[in-house]
């Protein structure tokens, strides 16, 4: 959790540069990719507290060995769902509380049990432990995409 943390900390210290934007890399600038990120963080853990730990089931994935063991996507290769889509103005203020959310979060991930899970469209489900994985993969892609643009 505490990686995740730093990573989202890191989010944080690109809000200067929110908008900043390069199509080349990016359809969107890095306001939405800050926003994106958070989000992700928020609704997973929202979902993750009403999971019941007893309905949890694990199957093999490929695709989700790949990416936990590379520790990244591909870019451009999926879309986000609504839920997790921010909204078209996004101003500071917005981005410093949305950190805060997350953060916020990532520590109520703390009180769940291990085997509470969300199922990830592609994935499959993905209890405590692999769900803190994968956040940490997503928000290092993402932050990934905003190093590039600020390039």
């Amino acid at each position: 959790m505490k990686k995740l943390l730093a990573i989202v900390d890191q989010l944080g210290a690109h809000v200067p540069n929110s908008e900043q934007a390069d199509n080349a890399i990016s359809e969107v600038n890095i306001a939405w990719h800050i926003e994106h990120a958070c989000l992700v963080i928020i609704k997973i853990t929202e979902t993750i507290k009403q999971s019941k730990p007893q309905q949890y089931n694990s199957k093999f994935n490929f695709k989700k060995l790949f990416v936990f063991i590379t520790g990244k996507f591909p870019r451009g290769r999926a879309k986000a769902p609504a839920a997790v889509m921010p909204q078209s103005q996004i101003d500071q203020a917005v981005l410093i509380d949305s950190i805060e959310k997350a953060k916020q979060a990532i520590s109520e991930l703390n009180n769940c049990a291990k085997n509470q899970f969300f199922l990830h469209p592609i994935f499959g489900n993905l209890n405590k432990r692999q769900t803190l994985h994968f956040l940490g993969i997503h928000t290092k892609h993402h932050l990934r995409i905003i190093q590039d643009i600020i390039k």
